[in-house]
């Protein structure tokens, strides 16, 4: 079956098909339609679609929501994601499953409200306090939307923390035609909740790795949880060896599992000395300008990133392989280059094909500025 959508109706879809029962926003271009499409639709099927005050809240609402038991998402663009800073740290300490989708414009500052770009992507993993690690992923068009999605949530309930969908104007807004054969039959796995017989420790965990169980507001323990510095039963403390020890759990469950966490799409070809790595919709003008380079002889190998962070290392730095050449297209000014730059380490050329005047890379710019002749 064949549908005529945008990024923004996948992501409803995918996130209704989740299980997403609550979601809270506030209108932003170009991540509105999103609010209007939820408000729309989730009552239908028993959930709860609130039009927060601002940003702050909306967040806010999510977090609330989802210690409560819900499967809460909301979604913004880079002002919001600003002002969303402190509810992120809030939700990374206090290990609450939330879907944050940003449908990146151009900024900075308000920007270019009607204009794509791809300036979030290191304010995404760095922008709140503490520099605690975060997931990451990034659809590269309409059918990514819906798969990703579901993945999100699945990785959220995993890991117990917040997910961002790094997607863009383009993405979101443009239509396209979309075999429904190609959306993923992913089934997000369960929350894990404790045993309503046993004590409830809400932080409690052998290893540094290990996802504590939750138990929701309301449900058959008493629940004590804090943003701030706290012990296993969730009590403020200044004990470092406790400290260290929450804080270094909050890396490690991401950090140790980042095979997991992976995604990404090689399409290798034998001999080839250039490798293009995309991410995003500017892995459209890539895949592309492979296949332009391809029909007239040049040998070319490329990388799609689905999962900007944490850094799928092992993959690309694979792909660097046997390579001298690496093509980063970015609508923006070079900021996932940088993480190729340190795991290049002056071995290859890698070569920035950048945009931030709000238009689309092109295939032939890739082709010109990467030097793929």
């Amino acid at each position: 079956m064949r549908e005529f959508i945008n990024g923004a109706e996948a992501i409803v879809k995918g996130a209704i098909d989740a299980g997403c029962d609550f979601f809270a926003g506030y209108p932003i271009t170009p991540a509105t339609p999103i609010l209007l499409q939820m408000s729309s639709l989730l009552p239908r099927v028993g959930g709860i679609a609130i039009q927060a005050e601002d940003e702050i809240s909306a967040l806010g609402f999510c977090i609330g929501a989802a210690l409560t038991g819900a499967r809460a998402m909301t979604a913004t663009s880079g002002p919001g994601i600003s002002l969303f800073s402190e509810q992120i740290g809030m939700a990374i300490m206090v290990e609450v499953p939330v879907v944050i989708v940003d449908c990146q414009r151009m900024g900075p500052s308000t920007g270019g409200a009607t204009t794509g770009a791809q300036g979030d992507v290191q304010f995404l993993r760095w922008g709140t306090s503490g520099g605690y690690p975060v997931i990451v992923l990034a659809p590269t068009n309409v059918t990514d939307c819906y798969n990703l999605t579901l993945r999100a949530f699945d990785l959220a309930e995993r890991f117990r923390t917040p997910v961002f969908l790094a997607t863009d104007k383009d993405t979101v807004l443009n239509r396209t035609t979309v075999d429904k054969s190609e959306f993923d039959d992913v089934v997000v796995r369960d929350r894990i909740n404790a045993p309503a017989d046993v004590e409830y420790v809400p932080y409690r965990f052998d290893r540094p790795a290990e996802v504590p169980a939750m138990s929701s507001f309301g449900g058959p323990h008493i629940v004590r949880l804090t943003s701030s510095s706290h012990d296993e039963r969730g009590y403020l403390i200044k004990d470092a060896p406790n400290i260290e020890r929450i804080n270094q759990h909050l890396s490690a469950k991401i950090l140790e599992s980042v095979g997991e966490i992976s995604h990404v799409h090689l399409d290798l070809q034998e001999g080839a000395e250039t490798v293009i790595i995309s991410y995003g919709s500017a892995s459209l003008a890539a895949a592309e300008a492979v296949e332009i380079a391809r029909s007239l002889g040049v040998r070319v190998s490329t990388l799609i990133v689905y999962s900007l962070w944490p850094v799928p290392e092992r993959e690309i730095q694979s792909v660097l392989q046997g390579v001298t050449r690496v093509v980063v297209p970015e609508m923006n000014t070079g900021l996932y280059k940088r993480e190729i730059e340190r795991l290049a380490r002056d071995h290859q050329e890698v070569i920035g094909v950048n945009r931030v005047d709000g238009g689309q890379i092109t295939p032939f710019e890739i082709l010109d500025r990467g030097g793929i002749q």
